[in-house]
């Protein structure tokens, strides 16, 4: 077995990561007791890890972030992309400290003892981060025991069982159940999330796991949005009479949620509406057109990837949160590419040549920028003014 990363010698651990490959790290836990199973990951941001845990995208990944200090501002019901905690759990440098912010309203650590997610502090995740980026996202088993008994080859075992999120379809369990109208927007001082009361473009937004602030720049740019669940047919999408269809992120393999949603796609672009995809909706869309979609070793997670737009020149800030890219080789005929990773040169954008048909990994709503990728919902409401 690999050799073992432990804390303070003189403290007795109460959380315990284990990877497949037998390696342990032994830490202190905050948040939920218990076990949880998933894909491991790592997050550059410095900022945002509420939004983060509340990313539908995470669904099936622990997050271990790069940043120490992670908790120092609270959490608050503003911040939640989605109800309520959908990663499995997280890892972190230093122990959550006391919040220190005007905004806060619980501390992490009770806010994930609420929803069933477990923390860890005080390991080495310099040490985590590397194993990661040079061995791939490993499959990992995470227990939190306030008395620090663990069970050390049913935690190595039940790592090496997870099936991991090739071939998985996570969309159905994230995606909301039925039809909803949505109509807040952005967060502006001093009066929070205004609603939007003005008609605007009717837009039908699929849900295979969409973040909230999607949702809400969609309904700034002048959308009046429905929101359809991931496994909606062409028919149920048309029905509605849209000037414009959205696809949204989420989680999983893109191949096995597009079982159902290529057909729906390609139904949709029969009919020959505008449509805009995000990350998920990004990768699924790729697929519908007749590209192909790959595995990553360790993925795209963070607040500071630089993406160069290849039609302007520009370079965006951006935010990114996906483990599956699109194969920018396999892109057909009538379908360019438009933005690329400055980090490695991953397929980051596409459109096709003959239509307002167009989709970007990243997450433009998340705004570290802060608002170099803004343009796109313009670029969506835009093309749908041009057919009004």
């Amino acid at each position: 077995m690999p050799a073992v990363a432990a804390t303070n010698a003189s403290q007795k651990p109460t959380a315990c990561l284990a990877l497949a490959d037998g390696t342990l790290f032994y830490g202190r836990g905050f948040g939920a007791t218990g076990e949880t199973v998933a894909e491991l990951c790592f997050n550059t941001a410095m900022t945002g890890y509420q939004e983060i845990m509340t990313d539908p995208s995470y669904a099936g990944q622990i997050v271990t972030f790069t940043f120490p200090h992670i908790g120092n501002v609270g959490t608050n019901p503003e911040d939640d992309e989605t109800a309520t905690p959908v990663s499995q759990g997280m890892i972190v440098k230093w122990d959550p400290t006391e919040p220190s912010n005007w905004r806060t309203a619980e501390e992490l650590g009770d806010w994930l003892a609420k929803r069933g997610r477990i923390g860890m502090g005080g390991i080495d995740t310099r040490r985590l981060t590397r194993a990661i980026r040079q061995q791939g996202a490993p499959h990992v088993a995470l227990a939190h025991d306030p008395e620090g008994n663990f069970d050390i080859e049913a935690l190595v075992a039940k790592a090496r069982e997870f099936s991991g999120l090739v071939g998985l379809d996570l969309a159905k369990e994230v995606s909301c159940t039925q039809s909803y109208k949505w109509d807040e927007m952005r967060w502006a001082w001093p009066d929070g999330f205004p609603k939007r009361t003005e008609p605007g473009h009717k837009v039908v937004a699929i849900d295979f796991g969409a973040k909230r602030n999607i949702l809400r720049c969609l309904a700034s740019a002048g959308c009046d949005v429905t929101v359809l669940p991931a496994t909606a047919t062409a028919q149920d999408v048309l029905s509605h009479n849209p000037s414009g269809v959205f696809l949204s992120n989420g989680p999983g393999d893109p191949a096995a949620t597009g079982e159902y949603a290529v057909p729906m796609i390609r139904g949709v672009l029969e009919a020959e509406l505008p449509v805009f995809g995000i990350c998920l909706g990004h990768q699924i869309l790729a697929l519908a057109l007749g590209a192909k979609t790959i595995k990553m070793n360790h993925g795209h997670h963070g607040a500071n990837h630089p993406v160069k737009d290849l039609e302007t020149g520009k370079v965006e800030i951006t935010s990114m949160n996906h483990g599956f890219t699109v194969d920018a080789q396999s892109l057909p005929d009538g379908v360019t590419q438009t933005h690329v990773s400055l980090f490695d040169g991953s397929n980051c954008g596409i459109r096709m040549t003959d239509r307002p048909v167009f989709s970007v990994q990243y997450h433009p709503e998340a705004s570290p920028g802060p608002m170099d990728s803004y343009y796109l919902f313009e670029r969506f409401a835009d093309e749908m003014t041009k057919r009004a």
